[in-house]
């Protein structure tokens, strides 16, 4: 008899489920995945600003000597180039190249942190471990005694902001700040988030993560804050077409054919997987690329994606998006076949739906003049 270990609770648990919250299984953690319906929390995120607990999500925390060259022999992107308090978007590959994680970096005055998918935390810390360089450095799994709170939407700096001492607004995209909260807490903010709008994700200490969770809710009152789920975010990142682990990516595809060759620095010296991404670089097996459908149903995640009668791909992520009122998808296909405009068929149940490629992502967000410069893609979920 194989015995299956309790799911894992954030410390809002107890909130989700008193406020009518659809607790669903994710990661091996017990989740929030709507409150209300996924339309109307998609839409407060794209007009207002959305509450979001991703405190499932892995945070590991690196100091002492070597860090650096630890996480440079570990990662793809070239982590020693990052200044203090910036952050950095990272792959986690195996010696074939396929790809164990997408993570996000983050420079700290002292040490480095990396936050990681749930579902992929223990196998990030035991690769991690295994490839440790010798170096004195420290790794410590922060996860259980932390909450992580996203704040997205157009309006999420003036959620935030009240909760403050100091100013945010100048907090450029992809850094992180550790700030005081009104009445003593300290937090590390980074703006950041899974959504495709501005916003900010905050880590704060589980003793405190109601309070603060309470406090955000109050302060965004009249701008429509609401508490979000998972559904939503998994809508929202498929707009901006940012990869999900266990559907655009894992450890068989590689991030070249996922479209994330910019995060990998194939000049900066020795990494795990090195070799083998060389030879994708030249050549990848397949390409990710955006998929509309003509009519309204849903490609699901394994559909066959075909070229006249021959299947030339598969789904790996589907949904009616809110926000453009059409179905889309991504996919991996043939090389050769990702160039906007390619017709294709995507086989939903038996039927063959026409489909075209598009370029990605989807969805993007108006820029206002002044706001933050940003990089290519955010963390997953």
């Amino acid at each position: 008899m194989t015995l299956i270990p309790p799911l894992l609770q954030t410390p809002l648990h107890d909130w989700h489920r008193a406020h009518g919250g659809r607790l669903v299984e994710f990661g091996g953690w017990s989740m929030p995945v709507q409150y209300t319906t996924i339309v109307e929390e998609h839409e407060a995120v794209r007009k207002r600003v959305g509450l979001f607990d991703i405190s499932h999500m892995g945070r590991l925390n690196f100091d002492g000597p070597g860090v650096i060259e630890w996480l440079e022999g570990v990662t793809t992107n070239r982590v020693a180039s990052l200044a203090e308090n910036q952050i950095q978007y990272s792959l986690i590959t195996n010696e074939q190249g396929g790809v164990i994680d997408d993570i996000l970096v983050y420079r700290q005055p002292v040490g480095c942190m990396v936050v990681c998918n749930a579902s992929n935390r223990d196998r990030v810390v035991g690769h991690i471990q295994l490839h440790r360089p010798g170096a004195a450095a420290n790794i410590t799994d922060l996860t259980r005694d932390s909450a992580m709170i996203a704040v997205q939407g157009p309006r999420a700096l003036e959620t935030l902001q009240p909760l403050l001492a100091e100013p945010l607004g100048k907090v450029p995209y992809y850094h992180s700040t550790m700030a005081k909260l009104r009445g003593g807490l300290i937090t590390v903010i980074s703006r950041t988030g899974y959504t495709g709008e501005d916003g900010f994700e905050l880590i704060v200490s589980d003793t405190c993560a109601t309070d603060v969770w309470n406090a955000l809710l109050k302060s965004g009152e009249s701008h429509g804050v609401i508490p979000c789920g998972l559904a939503a975010r998994d809508t929202l990142r498929l707009e901006a077409a940012m990869p999900l682990y266990g559907h655009e990516l894992s450890d068989l595809i590689d991030p070249f054919s996922a479209g994330l060759g910019w995060a990998v620095k194939l000049d900066k010296g020795e990494f795990v997987g090195r070799e083998a991404l060389e030879g994708y670089k030249e050549r990848p097996p397949k390409s990710r690329v955006g998929l509309t459908l003509a009519g309204k149903r849903i490609a699901r995640q394994g559909s066959g994606v075909f070229l006249e009668n021959r299947e030339v791909g598969a789904v790996t992520s589907g949904t009616y998006s809110p926000t453009l009122q059409v179905s889309l998808g991504m996919a991996y296909v043939e090389p050769g076949l990702d160039v906007p405009g390619t017709k294709l068929f995507v086989d939903i149940r038996g039927h063959r739906e026409p489909a075209q490629v598009v370029a990605l992502p989807f969805y993007k967000r108006a820029r206002k003049a002044a706001g933050p410069a940003r990089p290519s893609r955010p963390n997953s979920t």
